[in-house]
Parts: C-alpha cells; structure tokens; sequence
C-alpha cells in the first residue's frame, strides 16, 4: 500500500511518520509532504501535488485544516482517501512523543503486520 502523510511543512510531523514507518514497517511505501506552498519553498521542503495525491492510495493529514487546503487545493476528489490524525503542531523531527502517537494512533494500526 502507498501511503501519503501530510503536514503543513513537511519538517517535522508527516516527515517523522514518514521516515519512522519506512524504519518499522517496510511492508508499505511512504511519502510525506507539506501543503503550505511557502513554508515548504521557506524550508526546501516538499510541497503536496495532485501527482503525489493520485499516487498514495491512503492519506494521512496532521491537522483537520490540512484537509480544508487539499480540498482548496484539488477540490473534493481527494478527499475519500483522506484521514484526520488530529496531531498537533508541538512536536519536533522524530520526538518520542510523536513517535509513540503515531505507533498507537487507531487508524495506523493496519500498517503493521499481524
């Protein structure tokens, strides 16, 4: 399964689930990236694309906002494919808080293996 997970800019939050899934659980591909055009440019980071969207079968976003800027964005086509983690923006690259959220977070549980 290709898995997409989105934050604002793609620095710390959708980065660490990126980079701790494809560690842990290379069952799965990963991507990550960020939805604000001038955070991502800001930081030489990269920006969320439709061709990033059509190829991710599932997509993970941090915050319900992130959603909001997708459907701006790429209109409502994505948005069936799309979960809300609900992860605030308090976290740095890989803190062992955020990694323990997203290793016990309900909807990633199916990216591990049985």
């Amino acid at each position: 399964m290709k898995i997409l997970f989105l934050c604002t800019a793609n620095i710390q939050r959708s980065r660490t689930a990126e980079d701790h899934f494809r560690e842990n659980y290379p069952e799965h591909s990963y991507k990550s990236a960020g939805l604000s055009d001038k955070y991502c440019k800001q930081h030489g980071t990269t920006i969320c694309t439709t061709t990033l969207l059509d190829w991710a079968d599932k997509v993970f976003a941090m915050e319900t906002m992130h959603l909001q800027r997708i459907e701006e964005y790429a209109g409502k086509h994505y948005l069936d494919k799309v979960e809300n983690l609900t992860i605030e923006d308090v976290y740095q690259y890989m803190q062992s808080d955020l990694v323990k959220i997203l290793d016990t977070h309900e909807k990633l549980q199916f990216l591990k293996p049985n």
